[in-house]
């Protein structure tokens, strides 16, 4: 659906096939005031996800608030390619690093078995946002508040997974406008756009169980930055790197090294 269809059938609280059947039907004053918010906020370049409240992710709807980032179709390789290794695993328990809106979390928790997950995230209202997406899937992932590893307790988990911020400190503000509406602090990478996989790739280590997996999404042209990383680190060794559906290398799977 185009934008305007996705207004109309969220005000009018039908599908697109109903919309198309009753194009004669007039407003009522609360379903035109809606509309008429709707493309005010949207002539204003706030991304029609907030607007809506929603967005889908991995064949799933997901709430989405400016407290944490719209899910993009990118990051559904990063749970594809770690629901690939956890059904090689069978079971274990999972963090998902930095949740959000919950989008990997949640996906992963419906569509697998036997695993359980952790969701963290430093942001409250990220975590709100993510317990309601669980709620509304019938998923159940423990949410914990932590910056990073800081306040995480369980030292064996099969895997890490995160869609960490990657954009350059300095190329912020040069984004699209609709950028400007997200939380920065899912955005900003630091000068370079590596700081927090800097720390991931440290601190990780000593979260994974022998052998276990830590899988990050990346940003265009950060493959050679992360492989440098990596090979700094000596506790780890790359298995793959997985391009996105632009041939773009987006997901880097690596196994901590026994």
């Amino acid at each position: 659906m185009n934008e305007t269809e996705l207004l109309f059938t969220r005000a009018l609280g039908c599908d697109r096939i109903s919309l198309g059947l009753n194009k004669d039907r007039r407003l009522n004053r609360e379903e035109a005031n809606f509309i008429s918010s709707a493309f005010k906020r949207r002539i204003k370049a706030e991304p029609i996800q907030y607007i809506l409240g929603r967005t889908e992710f991995m064949g799933l709807e997901f709430e989405v608030n400016e407290a944490v980032l719209i899910p993009r179709p990118e990051t559904e390789i990063l749970v594809a390619t770690a629901l690939g290794y956890a059904r090689q695993e069978k079971s274990g328990r999972i963090l998902d690093l930095g949740t959000g809106s919950g989008c990997i979390a949640v996906s992963l928790a419906k569509h697998s078995t036997n695993l359980e997950i952790d969701a963290s995230d430093i942001s409250v209202r990220a975590l709100e946002t993510a317990g309601e997406n669980a709620s509304a899937h019938g998923v159940e992932i423990n949410l914990i508040r932590s910056d990073l590893f800081s306040a995480l307790e369980y030292k064996e988990y099969a895997m890490i997974v995160s869609n960490p911020p990657y954009i350059m400190s300095a190329e912020i503000g040069k984004l699209q406008p609709e950028l400007s509406y997200e939380p920065a602090l899912a955005l900003d990478g630091g000068a370079d756009g590596l700081d927090f996989y800097r720390r991931i790739i440290r601190e990780a280590p000593d979260y994974l169980k022998s052998g276990g997996w830590l899988l990050l999404e990346i940003g265009f042209g950060q493959k050679p930055g992360l492989e440098k990383i990596f090979l700094g680190s000596g506790r780890f060794e790359i298995a793959g790197i997985i391009k996105d559906y632009n041939n773009l290398d987006r997901v880097v799977a690596a196994r901590k090294a026994d």
